[in-house]
């Protein structure tokens, strides 16, 4: 079990940008209410690509910060959890360990691990960086999303317990070497597809990388542009 950080934010601008996001997170001494959607008092801005049912809580571990600092020094968003828009922090779990399918309790609610973290090119504002996203996606140091099985009460402080573990050789780790490192592995790819335990949307992508035996073009996600 791991203690966590509970941390939400409001949107609001983004650094050398015109365009609103929610990443600036900071903790919170009170509980909150989970519901389907995400915590109570918590907002993504552009809600196409953040949020929803499937992305419901980020967790990023802060065990990563330290590696981060080591390669690009002492960075604001750097000093404190919050940095990379999560919700939960934690120290112990991490993409190594952590499964697609994972069911925890935290506080009164029921979560399970959903998809991990596609980086967007709003990471490159938020640190300064102008090619964090792709840092961060090259890394695999990506953080992971949850939804929600059960609604409930979280508060801080509050522990993560692992109650169940449905695809345990799926972990975060290894779904990102099969989508971003051995990209066309079609045994992998044939095992995303029908990974019932993972979001759709993350499926899809195998699927059509086994239909077209190409890899999409991620310019637009991690830099900006098309």
């Amino acid at each position: 079990m791991s203690t966590i950080t509970l941390l939400t934010g409001l949107a609001a601008p983004l650094p050398g940008s015109a365009a609103l996001s929610g990443i600036d997170k900071t903790p919170v001494t009170h509980p909150l209410t989970l519901g389907p959607e995400g915590f109570q008092g918590d907002e993504q801005a552009d809600r196409r690509v953040h949020g929803g049912i499937e992305k419901a809580v980020h967790h990023y571990p802060l065990d990563h910060y330290s590696d981060w600092r080591a390669e690009l020094g002492d960075l604001p968003a750097l000093t404190a959890p919050g940095g990379f828009g999560e919700n939960i922090s934690t120290r112990g779990p991490t993409e190594m360990t952590v499964a697609v399918g994972d069911v925890f309790r935290l506080g009164t609610a029921l979560i399970q691990v959903s998809q991990g973290r596609q980086p967007c090119w709003k990471l490159n504002h938020r640190f300064g960086v102008p090619d964090m996203a792709r840092r961060v996606q090259q890394t695999g140091r990506t953080g992971w999303y949850y939804r929600v099985l059960e609604p409930g009460t979280v508060a801080p402080g509050d522990r993560l317990e692992l109650i169940d573990r449905l695809a345990p050789d799926w972990t975060l780790r290894r779904l990102w070497h099969a989508l971003y490192v051995d990209r066309m592995n079609l045994v992998e790819l044939e095992g995303i597809a029908a990974l019932d335990v993972l979001a759709e949307g993350w499926r899809k992508y195998a699927v059509r990388r086994l239909e077209s035996r190409r890899v999409e073009d991620w310019s637009a996600r991690l830099d900006g542009t098309a």
